[in-house]
């Protein structure tokens, strides 16, 4: 039962701004071909999930909080790579993949660290969501076109992880970061 003191939380990394600045590139040239209705990520909101945790209790971050500082990892660098949506029977989301085996090593190390307050992820995927799909007329046309976009060969380095609640409002969500993780250089 959820608590009003809950708070939904979860841990992600930042998108710099020059990624950030080629998602929006791209999702100008999705809206430009009007093949679905939707809302497209705000720039503050693009981000890479690593482990959502859900409505938690101000104990529990504590204990999540102190454990994620535990974890010792350097520095190491992703890129921007192929577009896509999920569930191509009914779309939902369209995301843009980030690429680099060392955003599989963190995920697993959070997972590792907070295996006894969370279930572990079943099906981490590297992404981050570009727009969410409320309706789409023609969905062989929209993953066509998807599916032909070439993101920039972007690379940027990873040099903190964050801890984040997650406010929703009737505008969309509000992330507020609840603390930083440095890695080490």
């Amino acid at each position: 039962m959820q608590n009003k003191k809950d708070m939904r939380c979860f841990i992600a990394l930042d998108l710099p701004r020059e990624a950030i600045n080629e998602i929006k590139g791209i999702q100008e040239k999705i809206k430009k071909q009007n093949l679905f209705t939707g809302k497209f990520t705000e720039d503050e909101n693009l981000h890479l999930t690593l482990k959502f945790l859900g409505e938690i209790d101000k104990e529990t971050i504590e204990k999540a909080k102190k454990r994620l500082q535990e974890i010792k990892m350097g520095l190491f660098e992703v890129s921007l790579g192929e577009i896509g949506a999920f569930s191509t029977r009914f779309i939902k989301i369209i995301w843009i993949k980030l690429e680099g085996k060392e955003i599989w090593d963190l995920q697993k190390e959070i997972d590792e660290k907070l295996k006894d307050l969370f279930v572990p992820e079943a099906r981490f995927m590297s992404h981050a969501t570009i727009a969410r799909v409320k309706s789409v007329p023609d969905k062989k046309a929209l993953l066509e076109y998807i599916k032909n976009i070439t993101p920039k060969k972007l690379r940027f380095k990873v040099n903190e992880f964050f801890l984040k609640k997650s406010s929703l409002m009737p505008e969309g969500p509000v992330y507020e970061d609840l603390e930083r993780y440095g890695l080490i250089e």
